[in-house]
């Protein structure tokens, strides 16, 4: 062998009809660069490395330098990791096509009969296109965006979007867990979403008090406790809510008058959602202080009787009563023993 040539041993043409036996250009051009002989699998196992190598590396490559211009295309999170996602498979595959190349491959020797084909595609691959269909639409509606806070309606369960992919929607709930669930089965729930347009929310507060407080100074103190917690908007400008205005600063209102007292409704804004259990506890505890020293009184469900000359009488009959002394049965049973009857020694 001279030096500077390589020397392949190629199996014939006949052994290998398919011409999966012949080396590729790619492994060729490979092999051409070894000063040593190699066996054709020890080449094709070279070249499969390098191109795996070579497919990562330009993957990344292409996400590093094009990530932030498809980031400000897009300007959604959601969509510039779906961008992303299909720029790295789009590479993958032609690496996959490559390597196939390498071991002489082709696309049309994969074969699959007509059955196998149709079990395929009605038991895996049709849940699988139904969930991409979905997620196609889940990106086009925007009913949730990545990091927004959202709730299930049918499981009372809250959480803020971690991904959003073509096959499922991965959550990561208020109780440090993830929920990943499929994005064909998050078209057909109710999805509340707290943070879409503006992550301000408003909550309200129901008070019962008598008919003897001070109710002007019952609601001054329940405006001032709602204020006096951190994460309540205690003023400012108003919020807008579609075509509506409404108050920023905590406002109480009268509700009703109802039987066991006066009902005041509180309404007042949080900045962060994630807290409202905090929020609602916090303005009933500060409530509870400021009451002690006012002249509220909280109501509760109650019903005083009163009877004067109006009201008529009530006949009271003590039957019942006479006939258990005599021994007379006053509900249908057998009658009781008699009481006993005076003798002459008793009367002696």
């Amino acid at each position: 062998m001279h030096p500077g040539h390589v020397l392949l041993l190629l199996q014939s043409s006949s052994a290998a009809p398919n011409g999966t036996g012949q080396a590729s250009d790619l492994t060729q051009a490979i092999l051409s660069w070894l000063p040593f002989a190699v066996d054709l699998w020890v080449a094709r196992v070279l070249s499969t490395v390098i191109i795996v190598v070579l497919t990562l590396a330009v993957s990344r490559l292409v996400v590093r330098l094009f990530g932030r211009r498809i980031a400000q295309w897009f300007r959604r999170p959601s969509l510039t990791r779906t961008a992303l996602r299909g720029t790295r498979m789009s590479i993958y595959l032609l690496g996959l096509l490559s390597i196939l190349g390498v071991w002489g491959i082709r696309l049309g020797d994969i074969t699959l009969s007509v059955a196998v084909f149709s079990a395929v595609v009605g038991v895996v691959v049709a849940p699988i296109v139904g969930s991409f269909i979905s997620g196609i639409f889940l990106l086009a509606d925007q009913p949730y965006e990545i990091g927004d806070m959202i709730e299930l309606a049918d499981r009372d369960q809250r959480g803020f979007v971690e991904d959003i992919t073509l096959r499922h929607t991965k959550i990561f709930t208020l109780d440090n867990s993830f929920l990943v669930i499929p994005n064909g089965s998050m078209r057909d729930r109710d999805v509340v979403n707290y943070s879409a347009e503006d992550p301000r929310m408003r909550l309200s507060l129901d008070v019962l008090v008598t008919y003897e407080s001070d109710i002007e100074e019952a609601r001054t103190i329940i405006e001032r406790a709602a204020r006096q917690v951190d994460n309540v908007i205690g003023g400012g400008p108003d919020i807008r809510v579609g075509a509506a205005r409404y108050p920023a600063s905590p406002t109480c209102y009268i509700n009703e008058y109802g039987d066991h007292g006066v009902l005041l409704t509180l309404r007042y804004w949080v900045s962060e959602p994630y807290k409202l259990l905090a929020a609602r506890s916090n303005v009933q505890t500060n409530l509870a202080a400021l009451v002690d020293d006012a002249d509220v009184e909280f109501a509760y469900p109650h019903s005083h009787l009163h009877f004067d000359e109006t009201s008529g009488a009530m006949e009271v009959s003590m039957a019942e009563q006479r006939g258990r002394e005599i021994g007379v049965p006053t509900d249908g049973g057998e009658p009781g023993p008699s009481a006993p009857q005076p003798t002459e020694a008793d009367g002696e």
